[in-house]
C-alpha cells in the first residue's frame, strides 16, 4: 500500500512533477493527479499502482509501510505517530 502522502512526498524527493512521474510509469497524468487527491491509501486499479510503485523504486524510492523498518538506508520520510491529546 502507498498512501497519497507517501506519493507526493516521493515526487518531492525525487523533485519531479506529476507529469514526469506519469510518464514514467506509463500512466496518465489524470491517474496521478487522482491517486495523490486520495484520502488515505491510494485507490485505483492494481496495474496502475504498481506501474506507480516500479517507478518509484527504479528512481531510487524506498516506501516504508507502518511500523516497519527500512535496511535500504539511505534517506527517507516516515510521519510521527500524532502524539496523543494532553488532558487538562
Amino acid at each position: 500500500m502507498i498512501t497519497s502522502a507517501q506519493l507526493r512526498a516521493a515526487r518531492a524527493l525525487l523533485g519531479i512533477d506529476q507529469k514526469a512521474l506519469a510518464e514514467k510509469a506509463g500512466v496518465s497524468l489524470p491517474t496521478i493527479q487522482r491517486m495523490e487527491a486520495s484520502q488515505g491509501n491510494v485507490r485505483g486499479v492494481v496495474e496502475s499502482l504498481t506501474r506507480v510503485v516500479e517507478a518509484l523504486d527504479a528512481l531510487g524510492i524506498d516506501l516504508i509501510g507502518d511500523n516497519a523498518t527500512s535496511s535500504a538506508g539511505g534517506r527517507g520520510v516516515r510521519l510521527k505517530e500524532p502524539a496523543p491529546p494532553r488532558q487538562g
